[in-house]
């Protein structure tokens, strides 16, 4: 179950802040973290989430039973604007849009069970 939101007016480096946030989480758990949010991004990425989970529901799946498996976000257009400066200098305004692209998978606590346990790395010992 996918969703794309192209041409979204907010430079990718800011969006991605929000799709780090509920990358990996339960469908219900992501709506819970975007409405508490206070990122401009965030009601655009709820509305992207409960579009997915409407093409879930036409596939027939539950949306408690999904996760948010994968979530990008890219570089989309950029509009260039002119604006004058000191000296009679003129600069560039380069306003990016995001490209946010999401992807809803079924949950399985089996396949999540061994990822969420990180090893400890291994100490280096000082030679003397």
């Amino acid at each position: 179950m996918k969703a794309l939101l192209t041409n979204y007016h907010q430079s990718p480096r800011k969006v991605r802040l929000v799709a780090d946030l509920i990358r990996g989480k339960t469908v219900p758990q992501a709506r819970v973290a975007l409405s508490f949010l206070m990122q401009k991004s965030s009601g655009a990425f709820s509305k992207l989430l409960e579009s997915a989970v409407a093409n879930s529901r036409n596939s027939g799946m539950a949306p408690e039973a999904l996760v948010v498996k994968h979530v990008s976000v890219d570089k989309g257009a950029v509009a260039r604007r002119t604006r004058p400066f000191g000296r009679g200098r003129s600069g560039t305004l380069r306003k990016t849009y995001s490209i946010v692209k999401i992807e809803l998978a079924p949950y399985s606590a089996k396949a999540t069970k061994g990822k969420a346990v990180r090893k400890p790395a291994k100490k280096l010992e000082a030679r003397s």
